[in-house]
């Protein structure tokens, strides 16, 4: 049992070490450009009228598939470099991997603020395009009656 408790300690510790060692950049960085991505595909969702993508995932399963691709698009990329700056990082300062930690942190500096910003940033950004835009229903009817008006 001291075992156990001396490796989760360590570990901790580890962790916490991150943020103060080389590379520390990352843990910053990787949030930034995770949430400009979700950012960008909350703005495109909203344009195009679909729904948030925690509450679409969850309860639309048609949507499950097309949301999961979308995000795997946009934090793809910027996962695999959270878990190449990671390995460097043990590498160097640890002297060794450990895989638990690496997931921990390339899954907190690139899933986790992705999915906490793309269900607000949605709904926000719904409402600006609702007052800025007319209702797509009302273009579709004027563009009938105009239609119907020239012959």
């Amino acid at each position: 049992m001291n075992a156990i408790l001396q490796l989760i300690s360590r570990g901790v510790d580890e962790l916490l070490g991150r943020a103060s060692g080389p590379l520390h950049f990352r843990l910053f960085m990787m949030p930034t450009v995770v949430t400009i991505l979700a950012i960008r595909a909350d703005l495109r969702d909203a344009r195009e009228g679909r729904p948030a993508l925690l509450g679409a995932f969850i309860t639309n399963p048609a949507e499950r598939r097309r949301l999961f691709c979308s995000a795997l698009i946009d934090i793809g990329r910027v996962f695999i470099v959270a878990v190449v700056l990671d390995t460097t990082y043990q590498l160097f300062v640890l002297r060794s991997i450990h895989v638990i930690q690496l997931l921990i942190v390339a899954v907190g500096c690139a899933i986790v603020p992705y999915v906490l910003v793309r269900g607000p940033i949605t709904r926000l950004a719904r409402l600006l395009y609702q007052k800025k835009a007319p209702p797509i229903k009302a273009l579709v009817a004027g563009a009938t009656t105009d239609t119907q008006r020239r012959e």
